[in-house]
């Protein structure tokens, strides 16, 4: 026990190091002198695409999120297919769920224009992640840049290291805790969802088997959730106020609204994330500047610099 105690510190330790250099190589203004237009290029795209629809912020927050959660924020989950690659867009919590992908693409196009080989798809990622937070009345934060692009993705790692919407919130501490995280961070996190939709086949088990949830909001899910069809039905995980990013997600589940077992899982029957949801739920402003300071860490996972990767042409297929 002794041992292994041991190597989950040592391995926590190696992944701080690992930030701590990333970071150091990354910088706010990276792109200052060899693509004045970038953060401008990206922000118009972004706005252009949330005006059209409103919950694709929500999509490209989370395309950001499944990037960094597997092997770093390194765009592998931009990969597409091939006859001889298998990428992570058919990994479980990405198959017929990620979107955006054209957004990023008609970005990239744009970049690759006006300055052809400079701006990296992750750093096109994480920018437009926070653009998108922003447009729907969010927190703004100071994206470090001069991550790379990988030339792979794990299927594997994107099957098991994405937290999933069935998990506890012992799971959900555990899963963040493997990338660095504190459990503060996680609920921090976890408020992305004040502006995310999710499937009817994610949250059935929840409105139709679970206890912990007010009676009248589960039946009002049922009515576009049936028991034994809808899968792709959408609704929205903050019942509150889901077109703004706000601290709605946090008082949905202090009233037992939460859409998904892993949203309520952080408030009620003692758990230990109670007080800091209550925490949110009655202080905005210190949600959304934990949240900031989270999607910063979050951003400095692993990152390729330097030299590793490549500055892909195409997001979707490596050079």
């Amino acid at each position: 026990m002794a041992v292994t105690k041991l190597n989950a510190v040592i391995c926590i330790i190696g992944l701080y190091l690992q930030i701590i250099a990333a970071t150091a190589q990354l910088s706010t203004n990276h792109y200052f002198a060899t693509c004045p237009k970038a953060l401008f290029t990206i922000k118009t795209g972004v706005l252009t695409a949330v005006l059209k629809e409103r919950r694709m912020a929500a999509s490209l927050l989370r395309l950001h999120f499944h990037d960094c959660f597997v092997n770093g924020c390194d765009a592998s989950v931009l990969l597409d297919d091939t006859s001889s690659f298998t990428g992570e867009k058919t990994a479980r919590p990405n198959i017929n769920s990620l979107r955006g992908f054209e957004v990023i693409d008609s970005i990239k196009s744009q970049l690759e224009t006006t300055c052809p080989g400079v701006v990296s798809c992750a750093d096109i990622l994480a920018v437009a992640a926070r653009d998108s937070v922003v447009a729907l009345g969010g927190p703004f934060w100071a994206v470090q840049l001069g991550r790379r692009d990988s030339t792979t993705a794990s299927l594997d790692a994107a099957n098991t290291d994405i937290p999933s919407p069935v998990m506890d919130v012992s799971d959900l501490i555990s899963a963040f805790s493997n990338k660095g995280f504190s459990a503060k961070d996680m609920v921090a996190l976890s408020g992305a969802h004040t502006i995310g939709h999710a499937r009817c086949t994610v949250f059935r088990n929840r409105i139709y088997n679970e206890t912990n949830i007010f009676a009248s909001f589960a039946t009002s899910l049922q009515t576009n959730c049936p028991s034994d069809s809808g899968d792709d039905n959408l609704s929205p995980i903050d019942a509150i106020s889901p077109l703004s990013f706000d601290n709605g997600y946090f008082k949905s589940l202090i009233n037992n609204k939460g859409l998904m077992h892993s949203d309520q899982q952080l408030y009620g029957s003692g758990a230990s994330t109670d007080s800091q949801v209550t925490a949110y739920g009655n202080n905005p402003a210190a949600f959304l500047s934990d949240f900031a300071a989270a999607m910063v860490k979050m951003g400095n996972l692993s990152p390729l610099t330097g030299t590793s990767g490549q500055i892909r042409t195409n997001c979707r297929s490596v050079n």
